[in-house]
């Protein structure tokens, strides 16, 4: 039952995570985003992971963390990218 309780509190925590990635990738912007949180939700799934492994409980969870963790991976090149494109738009503005 632990098990269970864990892996619907992950997927329900996971479901935002799409929605997010989604949003900032079409605000073309890194405003609002913050690489901080993302690294330290990040850090927060490798833990998880790393318990899992340490612990050989080897399950359905297991594959939660890594779906999670892949999801809010996406968030740190979407993050560069926008970020890039701020630079961009700062730098047309100045000319």
């Amino acid at each position: 039952m632990p098990e269970l309780l864990e892996a619907i509190m992950l997927v329900c925590f996971g479901f935002s995570w799409p929605l997010n990635v989604y949003r900032n990738i079409k605000s073309h912007t890194a405003k609002g985003m913050s690489i901080a949180f993302i690294l330290l939700i990040m850090t927060g799934y490798v833990a998880g992971i790393t318990a899992k492994i340490v612990c050989h409980n080897f399950s359905y969870v297991l594959a939660v963390y890594f779906i999670n963790l892949a999801i809010v991976s996406v968030n740190v090149f979407v993050y560069f990218h926008n970020r890039k494109l701020d630079r961009k738009r700062s730098v047309e503005q100045t000319l």
